[in-house]
């Protein structure tokens, strides 16, 4: 069996009852970074192998991964932060394990964008999940593509790049687009910047922006 198991995007509070049993029960845990996961894992007094795979190496050991999922290996996946999948490796080990029968679960847990999506004020019944913007290519045709979207847009960012991101946001959605900029989500330093793109730039060039950015951006009115 294959369990992709959700880990706390700040505050270690975050972590269930549940993923901390699967984490305790599996055979293996495949990680997105074994240091990081490794120091969680300490955290909680749990001792599990680990297993590298992240998009460097994932179409390199897959296979092999799935092989062991056949012949009974009990496994939990675990990125960085979040849900695997989500901006995050998974989807490829996901798939392949289905194509071999072998049985696959995902436990309900912390997702970054979820808590920014709600808390922005901004209409949440209906919104599309682009997750990081390509860098280049296709950067400009994506952009494009979504300035007639209708639904609330929902964004992945780097803190050195946000700054960017905006001005392309004001290019293609207009000044007044109303907006959120959430970074820390819970973290310490939790911070939500609302209004339109020009006040949230306005904003951020006051002072250096800092961690992991989710942009939560109304659609087209």
């Amino acid at each position: 069996m294959l369990t992709l198991v959700p880990t706390p995007v700040g505050n270690l509070e975050d972590m269930t009852l549940r993923a901390l049993s699967s984490l305790k029960s599996c055979d293996l845990v495949i990680a997105e970074d074994t240091r990081k996961s490794g120091l969680l894992l300490r955290h909680f007094g749990i001792e599990k192998p680990l297993q590298s795979f992240h998009t460097a190496n994932e179409h390199k050991v897959v296979e092999r991964l799935v092989e062991r999922l056949e012949g009974g290996l009990n496994a939990c996946l675990v990125t960085d932060a979040g849900t695997p999948g989500i901006s995050d490796p998974g989807f490829l080990l996901v798939r392949e394990a289905l194509k071999k029968g072998v049985e696959v679960s995902c436990l309900p847990g912390p997702t970054a964008f979820v808590p920014a999506l709600v808390s922005s004020g901004i209409p949440c019944e209906r919104f599309c999940f682009e997750g990081f913007l390509p860098h280049k290519k296709g950067r400009l045709t994506r952009l494009k593509e979504l300035e007639e979207e209708k639904r609330t847009m929902v964004f992945y960012e780097s803190p050195h790049r946000i700054m960017k991101a905006l001005n392309e946001f004001v290019t293609h959605f207009g000044p007044d687009r109303p907006a959120c900029l959430s970074r820390e989500i819970s973290k310490m330093f939790e911070q939500h910047i609302r209004g339109s793109l020009a006040e949230i730039i306005q904003r951020c060039s006051e002072k250096e922006i800092k961690g992991e950015v989710v942009m939560i951006v109304q659609g087209k009115s």
